[in-house]
């Protein structure tokens, strides 16, 4: 019959699709794996586990999720090693939830009513203030202890998944299982696109991350102005309609021809993606040397994109601010942008975010 939610608390929460967001497609090849993914306006952790049996009914394999509903998902990796344990409890004595049932005792809050709660409370679930006080325990563990595998993987193309979240983008990020590293991606995606600084663009859409989706999702994606997702399904690459940029393991690309020019890494990115390892390297010969044991990688690279993102707006409104609202290559060498390179990433940024400035960078063309 496909996948069924077997057993919940409470009874009566609308669960509609979460059989199969706490299931990735593709999950019979693989023996464990855990999925983050949004339900409504909760964020969802679930542990799968798969295993076989001396069955004809469960056709040789037995495959269960277990998982939590939360209206944050920054806490919900406290919860990973009890998921672990139950899954594996659930497969080894099916039907036996009393330890659930003490959890969901123990743990049990009032969830927002579907009407939903002020977006000024969803706006800040990755701060980096949250880290700092959690960090010994997170890790890799948590959505916030992947930001360096992050970095190693994709290499300079970071860059280039940073203006886009910049951007507002609508990112789809594809993979095959296992999918729980993956929606770690979606979290770091979300990281490139903090700003602190106040009062700028009421108006922009929230980046939100939307860590799992599946085709039962379709409809909601549609509707969505901005996101960040990961998929198993490679249907998703086909459904053009509901991305801007798609991310096949290392590969990124887009479909919409005025957002091209912002894959080409210019040497603007080149130069910052070199600060980023020098900072890195500075950082890990202090631990090295005991110096320096509070600071953690992952706060340096959300920091190091935080300011970033803070120069390039700063500068942005005092030239909105000034008489002539006129924006130089100067002003862009000092955000750190490349005047030719990032000209089209600039564009876009201002009519994004409404803001008010004159662009006079020469672009040279052949003639």
């Amino acid at each position: 019959t496909g996948n069924m939610v077997e057993w919940c608390l409470p009874q009566d929460i609308d669960l509609e699709g979460v059989e199969f967001k706490s299931m990735a497609s593709g999950s019979h090849k693989i023996q464990s794996d855990f999925i983050y993914f949004r339900k409504g306006l909760c964020f969802g952790l679930a542990c799968f586990a798969n295993m076989p049996v001396e069955s004809e009914l469960e056709r040789g394999a037995r495959m269960k999720s277990v998982g939590i509903l939360s209206p944050s998902y920054t806490l919900l990796y406290r919860y990973m090693h009890f998921l672990e344990n139950q899954v594996r409890h659930q497969l080894e004595m099916p039907g036996h939830y009393s330890h659930l049932e003490a959890f969901y005792d123990d743990k049990k809050g009032v969830l927002p009513d579907s009407k939903g709660t002020p977006t000024s409370q969803q706006a800040v679930h990755w701060l980096p203030s949250i880290h700092r006080y959690m960090y010994p325990e997170m890790k890799i563990t948590h959505p916030a202890g992947c930001m360096s595998q992050f970095i190693k993987f994709f290499g300079e193309q970071i860059l280039v998944l940073w203006k886009f979240a910049l951007l507002r983008k609508r990112i789809l990020i594809f993979s095959p299982p296992p999918v729980g590293v993956v929606c770690y991606r979606v979290y770091c995606c979300c990281c490139l696109a903090n700003v602190s600084l106040p009062g700028l663009g009421g108006t922009v859409p929230e980046s939100k991350p939307f860590f799992y989706v599946n085709v039962a999702d379709i409809e909601m994606l549609e509707t969505e102005v901005s996101y960040v997702a990961c998929t198993t399904e490679k249907i998703f690459e086909e459904k053009r309609d509901l991305y801007d940029v798609y991310v096949d393991n290392q590969n990124v690309k887009t479909h919409h021809e005025h957002l091209q020019p912002l894959l080409k890494i210019n040497n603007a990115d080149k130069e910052k993606y070199r600060r980023l390892n020098d900072q890195r390297q500075m950082l890990m010969y202090s631990q090295e040397v005991g110096e320096d044991c509070s600071s953690c990688e992952e706060d340096l690279f959300i920091l190091f994109f935080m300011e970033q993102n803070n120069r390039i707006f700063q500068t942005l409104m005092e030239v909105s601010a000034s008489q002539d609202k006129t924006l130089t290559a100067d002003h862009a060498r000092g955000m750190g942008l490349d005047p030719q390179g990032d000209r089209s990433f600039l564009m876009d940024l201002l009519e994004v975010y409404g803001i008010d400035v004159m662009l006079v960078i020469d672009n040279p063309c052949c003639t």
